[in-house]
């Protein structure tokens, strides 16, 4: 069966749990809200991704003919239901903070506030999208803070767990600093600059390593960068000092060499040196090779000669955290505040905003956390964006999020920028969000 859109793209409670709110007449308004309990191990901060799928997913919200007949096959929806469901879009509102934006354990980042079958059924959705890039963004700016002022690039796709995941973690990659990416439907539909070199099996599949240099350098004269250590890396480096005075005569320079194997900062100081020898003092050093955040520092720090740095699996798939603990829970329902009491699980009850304090040195300095509309000092991170089912302001650019995400790093206190655990941040629970979790705790 044909499936045209993605309101099926959910989990079946969800489905289940609108029928039956429909057929009580459940329809009042419902507060839900989108938090991360804890961190993973060896990280101290989460960053935001992921809000403009979520909105245009909530835009869009809207069950086919396709979708409904399928559904009406399974025997298990009402022709009442089956008739609510067609007709249903998005009309609730949305308040969230930017996407970009650093945030810390039970901090709300999005609120969804609607009718509660449509709120339900987006649960399963928003989940997938803002965990997803959420993950990958805050692993990507770990690498982007050890690297200083050496570019990154995203090399992750073939590797990703699916197409949608290879695109969504280019654009969160990107979002949190990376220079570009791989990743050529990622630079088409979002805008991400592209960049690519040569694999190995285009070196073995020529008899000459020179001559396999020579044909990449004629097809992409423009951006010339050699992959070097198909068989011996440092006799490559001196086949591309030889070879670049005849591409130079053809108007043709070598633009860089890659390494993606091997020991990495021994082979970039030889291969650097090779090179300045041979004139080629220009051409850049690009590693990749199974790099995430721990090795990049070390070669940082060890002053290895290279340039650029490609990263991939590691990041593309948040290998050391390859999910997070997030949750999209009910905090309201027609008026009445809820609150989930699970042990290890419990939430805080109502609406919510988040309260920054920016030190005098421009760093952060604490949040709290409180009922929606008890104010408090410091700056409220969680903006409307969505209002009646529509966005209340045009998307901001994806550059335009990446240069918000460049100044939220650099607001991170000092512990907070290493790669290892620090002490927690500051983050409280105002009283009066306590004093509300302890009435509803006496009425449930």
């Amino acid at each position: 069966m044909n499936i045209t859109s993605d309101a099926l793209l959910t989990d079946l409670y969800e489905l289940t749990m609108a029928q039956a709110y429909l057929a009580q007449g459940m329809t009042d308004i419902a507060v839900f809200e989108f938090f991360v309990r804890k961190l993973p191990p060896q990280r101290n901060f989460f960053m935001a991704a992921g809000l403009e799928q979520v909105l245009s997913y909530l835009e869009a919200f809207q069950f086919s003919d396709a979708d409904i007949a399928w559904l009406d096959q399974t025997g298990g929806f009402s022709p009442a239901s089956l008739s609510a469901l067609r007709a249903m879009r998005f009309t609730g509102e949305v308040h969230a903070m930017p996407e970009g934006s650093l945030f810390f354990p039970h901090e709300p980042i999005l609120r969804v506030t609607a009718p509660l079958p449509q709120a339900q059924l987006v649960e399963t959705r928003v989940m997938n999208l803002l965990n997803f890039q959420t993950m990958v963004a805050s692993k990507a700016c770990r690498s982007v803070l050890v690297a200083g002022d050496k570019p990154l690039i995203d090399f992750g796709l073939r590797r990703a767990h699916g197409a949608e995941a290879g695109l969504l973690a280019a654009r969160a990659a990107y979002l949190a600093g990376l220079a570009g990416t791989s990743n050529v439907s990622a630079g088409a539909r979002f805008g991400i600059p592209i960049y690519g070199t040569m694999a190995h099996s285009f070196v073995q599949a020529h008899l000459d390593e020179a001559e396999a240099f020579t044909h990449i350098a004629e097809a992409q004269p423009r951006n010339v960068v050699l992959l070097i250590d198909t068989y011996d890396t440092e006799a490559a480096a001196e086949k591309v000092v030889s070879l670049a005075g005849r591409l130079n005569a053809r108007g043709i320079s070598i633009h860089g060499v890659r390494l993606d194997s091997g020991d990495l900062a021994d082979h970039a100081r030889k291969v650097r040196h090779i090179l300045d020898r041979g004139g080629l003092t220009a051409t850049q050093i690009l590693a990749s090779g199974n790099l995430d955040e721990e090795r990049i520092q070390v070669l940082v720090a060890g002053q290895a000669p290279i340039d650029s740095f490609a990263i991939g699996t590691a990041m593309t798939t948040s290998a050391d955290a390859p999910y997070l603990d997030c949750a999209y829970k009910l905090q309201e329902y027609a008026g009445r505040p809820c609150r989930k009491r699970s042990e290890g699980k419990a939430t805080w009850p109502g609406r919510k905003q988040v309260y920054r304090r920016i030190g005098t040195d421009g760093r952060l300095n604490g949040d709290i956390i409180t009922v929606e509309g008890d104010c408090r000092e410091g700056q409220p991170l969680l903006d409307q964006v969505m209002q009646g089912g529509q966005r209340v302001a045009s998307p901001p650019s994806l550059e335009d999020v990446r240069r918000y995400a460049r100044l939220s790093l650099t607001q991170l206190p000092a512990p907070l920028r290493r790669i290892d655990r620090a002490d927690p941040y500051d983050v409280r629970i105002a009283p009066a969000l306590t004093e509300l979790a302890e009435e509803v705790d006496l009425h449930t």
